[in-house]
């Protein structure tokens, strides 16, 4: 199983929607990669379907450089997670990871993300649902609540019942979002938790966390805790995953990189790729300038003439 693989402390790149593609985990993977990639959460129910099926593979596409990777799956329909689960194992990934704590409000008006904290019953449901589907370990990422902290009190330990292979927990409520800090002083409970309940399973804590050095601290202070989750930390660096501090140089040829792949994948449009400028095109002078003019374009072959 992957998540026994993996030595202490492990690090992973946060599934991010619009950020974590196909794509910029092959920019990530060339920097330095993680120990461990997920993708970007695919709509069970989108699977499921017909109509949808086409776009939900699109989804799940991982390249070479990807592995290991999770498939991180969202929904409310048990049924659905059955049948999304049921094919992880051929698409090539060594582990399916249940999204239980997306803040999306359109995730959580139709049930999902973090609004399964409100349901807890649906998401054992779930859960149980998903893990019987499939030999590859199934895990859950969450947040400590709804709305206050405290709801970690009782939503944790109704996850950790069910024995995940590994529990990774954003330190913040959904209400909280990322507007307040990452309550760190909750570690020593959460790890009590899960010590008492499911010791197998493998804590990860997320949010925060900026950098291999950061995570590294972490660990130091909390070392029973497994691995560590950066998520826009890796918009500071691309290279947060190693002790590397790049170059402008080295950053633009990630860029160029970028602009390849995008190419490659042609088939993915154009105008989501805008978001990425800044964490390439940042802090030397002129970069300003420069994201200014690369957000008026509409291809990458544009995109190549102003960056020449």
């Amino acid at each position: 199983m992957i998540w026994n693989e993996l030595k202490k402390p492990f690090l992973i790149l946060a599934p991010m929607e619009g950020v974590t593609d196909i794509m910029f985990r092959q920019v990530i993977a060339h920097a330095g990669r993680p120990d461990l990639f997920f993708t970007e959460f695919t709509n069970v129910s989108s699977y499921a379907s017909e109509k949808g099926r086409e776009n939900a593979l699109e989804r799940l596409e991982i390249a070479p450089s990807d592995k290991p990777i999770i498939a991180q799956i969202w929904g409310k329909n048990p049924e659905h997670f059955s049948a999304t689960c049921q094919a992880l194992a051929s698409l090539g990934f060594s582990g399916v990871d249940l999204n239980f704590g997306c803040p999306d409000k359109h995730v959580n008006k139709a049930g999902g993300g973090a609004a399964m904290i409100k349901t807890p019953d649906l998401a054992v449901e779930c859960f149980r649902n998903a893990a019987s589907s499939t030999n590859l370990p199934v895990s859950v990422k969450t947040r400590l609540g709804w709305s206050q902290p405290e709801e970690y009190r009782e939503w944790l330990p109704l996850l950790l019942t069910e024995h995940p292979a590994a529990l990774t927990v954003h330190l913040r409520t959904k209400k909280e979002m990322s507007k307040v800090p990452a309550h760190y002083e909750l570690i020593p409970e959460i790890i009590k938790l899960r010590n008492e309940i499911s010791p197998e399973t493998k804590l990860i804590i997320n949010g925060d966390i900026k950098d291999r050095t950061q995570a590294l601290e972490l660990h130091t202070k909390y070392s029973e805790v497994d691995g560590f989750m950066i998520g826009r930390g890796v918009f500071q660096n691309p290279y947060c995953f190693t002790d590397h501090t790049p170059t402008r140089d080295e950053l633009m040829k990630l860029l160029k990189m970028h602009l390849d792949l995008y190419e490659e994948y042609s088939h993915i449009p154009y105008e989501p790729l805008k978001h990425f400028f800044k964490i390439y095109i940042n802090n030397f002078p002129g970069a300003k300038e420069l994201r200014a003019k690369l957000m008026e374009t509409h291809s990458v072959s544009e995109a190549r003439k102003i960056i020449s």
